[in-house]
């Protein structure tokens, strides 16, 4: 029972300590366009991956930026022997965590709250998402909070097919009136679906098997 419960607490102390990094370099790296975090331990040591819309902001003039983030890990959340590395973001539009920073910063700097999240949700879909569902929470018009959302294509809400396909990212907007929680979940493009078959004629699975043979003949040419 001991080593269970041993375990159990070094699985929430792992996630904590994931949770506390990912706020800690999102503060620091938000002018950067913060992207997301992978945490891979190593016999080495703890190589922390930040992804970036623009990595050199995060790098720095000689270094020097990353280096202070790297020395701050070590001091400030005792990961052992941090390797900090930056990755650039592929496609902005179709990062969760950055286009909910992007929401934040627009209505940040006056834009109203539908145009933002009209314009986000067209700009998803234009790059080729299967689905978004932005969700702006807080104090919005007045001095109530409400809730509005923008929801464009085919998202899913629960269930593992949730957990697998939809890449969610999260961020907050200051204003006078209060603070606005902006939630912004993405199918991911290409994504299949378990309930999407596809239906082949006898033709097409000859032509599908004589390609996969002639691949198979070339691998093994090349071995």
């Amino acid at each position: 029972m001991s080593d269970n419960k041993s375990t159990l607490r070094r699985i929430i102390d792992r996630n904590v300590e994931r949770h506390l990094v990912k706020e800690f370099l999102m503060n620091n790296t938000k002018k950067a366009g913060f992207g997301g975090l992978d945490i891979r331990r190593t016999p080495a040591g703890t190589e922390v991956i930040v992804k970036a819309e623009r990595p050199g902001m995060v790098i720095g003039r000689k270094g020097k930026i990353i280096n202070d983030l790297q020395k701050q890990l070590d001091e400030r959340f005792g990961i052992e022997n941090p390797k900090l590395k930056v990755e650039e973001v592929e496609d902005p539009a179709l990062n969760a965590q950055v286009m909910a920073e992007k929401i934040a910063s627009a209505m940040e700097r006056g834009w109203y709250y539908r145009r933002a999240g009209h314009s986000a949700a067209l700009n998803i879909m234009e790059a080729g998402a299967r689905g978004v569902i932005i969700t702006l929470a807080g104090k919005l018009t007045g001095s109530r909070n409400r809730t509005q959302k923008f929801i464009r294509g085919h998202v899913k809400y629960c269930g593992e097919t949730a957990l697998e396909h939809m890449d969610v990212g999260y961020s907050v907007c200051i204003k006078k009136l209060g603070t606005i929680g902006v939630t912004v979940a993405i199918m991911r493009k290409g994504t299949k679906l378990p309930h999407e078959i596809s239906i082949y004629s006898e033709e097409q699975l000859r032509m599908n098997a004589e390609e996969a043979g002639e691949e198979q003949e070339t691998e093994e040419g090349s071995e």
